[in-house]
C-alpha cells in the first residue's frame, strides 16, 4: 500500500501582495485551499469573484482576521493587531 504524499507548504518570500489568490492566501493563514473554498462556500471569508477566480484583498482578511480573534480579556488581545501608539 502506497503511502500518501504529504504537501510541504512552503513560505512567503517578499512582501505579501495586496490582493491574493487561492494558492496564496493559503499560505498566507496556513490553510489548506480545500479550506478556503470551504470559508468561501460558506461565505465566512471576504472574496471577490473575477470570473472562475477568487481574489482576496489583504486588508480585508486581516480585518476578518481581527474579528475572529479569540482572546480571555481585551488587555490580552496579541500585540501582532495592536495599533502603534503615537
Amino acid at each position: 500500500m502506497k503511502k500518501k504524499r504529504r504537501l510541504q507548504r512552503k513560505p512567503i518570500v517578499g512582501p505579501i501582495p495586496e490582493v491574493m489568490d487561492i494558492k496564496m492566501l493559503a499560505q498566507y493563514l496556513g490553510l489548506g485551499r480545500s479550506k478556503i473554498y470551504n470559508l468561501i462556500r460558506q461565505k465566512k471569508i471576504p472574496a471577490s469573484r473575477i470570473g472562475r477566480q477568487y481574489r482576496f484583498s489583504k486588508s480585508l482578511v486581516d480585518n476578518w482576521l481581527k474579528e475572529r480573534l479569540i482572546t480571555k480579556s481585551e488587555e490580552g488581545q496579541m500585540s501582532l493587531f495592536k495599533s502603534p501608539k503615537s
